[in-house]
């Protein structure tokens, strides 16, 4: 004997299908990750290009400007500068004038001057200050009968901070970012395509022969469930393009200290996801024709707008409150984790405070979706859905 087929298993199936059959869908996946590759690509290439300045000097400007190479090369080392003798001051303004020098390093009564075409690249421009001030000083203290390092005593300024260290706290906000981004193209796009589904499936009245056939509770989950698996190889394939491609800059090295934060946005990605896609299938039933879809899904998008902003922006005591708030912690507490210093408890009683509201939240959509759902009256709103007879 055959097992009785599982409804909901079954329009998950279809709903997959009809995504990885899409070629309109498949085209554009496969768009943005060659883009996301090649962005990737062009910004480690760049990054681990030496870049070569020129600069043109006279006689008497030709000691500093190659002070300047020096200080550059010893600075960083994928910057190169050359310098280039002028027979005077025409010529070395001709240079940069036709494009063959960068800048020309000259002497005027006001003091040391770097000149470009239409600008001075500033990795130069901060090179030359350094150097035509360590000059300067040197020069000042000779005549006073001291010495740089004395007249420098106590005036230098290092920056330092209470946690983790300054490589880390910019890979920490990357990834954040990036965590909220995702979230927020994930639920948007989907959300609104689980709608639009609904609503087609319901102007069609296609819905009212598969509602005949299985129960409407089984259809809601399989539509969700079907759109949520796609979402999530979608965006795990995003990820972890992003993440090889991180992986081969200087600051791969410290991937390996946000596994952790990252598989715990695994989770709340996935409970958020299937709470907030509920309530746009929710929107898509509450319509009667495509157009009413905005209108319906609009507080949805406000939200997932707001959800994207406040984990991208907020910091302090704001981003700690909202951490436990759903749905903004689905994607607060990851970001918070990665700065490190939460107490285990805390993302999981935010895990716990996410799943209760997913629960309350399928419980609910669900009962405005099965009473909206075979209504075609027009534009329902979330009351008149609940007043309607099932």
């Amino acid at each position: 004997m055959n097992p009785r087929p599982i409804p909901w298993l079954i329009v998950m199936r279809r709903e997959v299908l009809a995504k990885v059959t899409d070629k309109s869908f498949l085209a554009g996946t496969l768009l943005t990750m060659l883009i996301l590759t090649g962005i990737i690509g062009i910004q480690g290439y760049l990054g681990q290009r030496t870049k070569t300045y020129d600069v043109v000097a006279t006689a008497d400007a030709h000691p500093l400007a190659a002070q300047v190479a020096t200080a550059a090369a010893k600075a960083d080392d994928l910057v190169r500068v050359t310098v280039t003798g002028a027979a005077d001051a025409a010529a070395a303004r001709a240079a940069v004038d036709d494009g063959s020098a960068d800048a020309w390093l000259h002497h005027e009564p006001s003091g040391w001057v770097l000149t470009g075409r239409t600008g001075v690249p500033a990795v130069l421009t901060s090179t030359a200050a350094d150097v035509v001030r360590t000059s300067a000083l040197t020069a000042n203290a000779t005549a006073v009968g001291a010495t740089v390092a004395a007249l420098e005593k106590g005036a230098a300024l290092t920056t330092d901070q209470l946690v983790g260290d300054p490589e880390r706290s910019n890979l920490n906000k990357g990834i954040g970012f990036g965590m909220a981004f995702l979230f927020y193209i994930a639920v948007l796009m989907f959300g609104i395509t689980l709608a639009n589904s609904v609503v087609e499936e319901k102007q069609s009245r296609i819905v009212e022969i598969i509602a005949s056939a299985i129960p409407v509770r089984q259809l809601l989950i399989g539509k969700v469930l079907g759109n949520a698996l796609i979402a999530f190889v979608q965006m795990a394939a995003y990820a972890a393009i992003a993440l090889v491609g991180i992986s081969f800059t200087p600051i791969g090295r410290l991937l390996p200290s946000v596994t952790g934060p990252v598989l715990w946005f695994v989770l709340f990605f996935a409970v958020g996801f299937l709470a907030i896609a509920c309530l746009y299938a929710v929107a898509g039933a509450l319509a009667s024709r495509t157009e009413d879809v905005q209108s319906t899904s609009m507080p949805l998008t406000m939200l997932v707008l707001a959800v994207f902003f406040g984990s991208a922006f907020a910091s302090g005591t704001l981003e700690t409150i909202g951490s436990f708030i759903p749905p903004f912690s689905a994607v607060m507490m990851p970001i918070r984790m990665l700065d490190g210093g939460i107490p285990w408890w805390q993302p999981v009683v935010a895990l716990a405070g996410l799943l209760g509201f997913a629960f309350a939240t399928i419980v609910f959509g669900e009962k405005v979706y099965r009473r909206a759902l075979l209504q075609t009256r027009g534009r329902l709103s979330v009351r008149q859905a609940l007043a309607a007879a099932e």
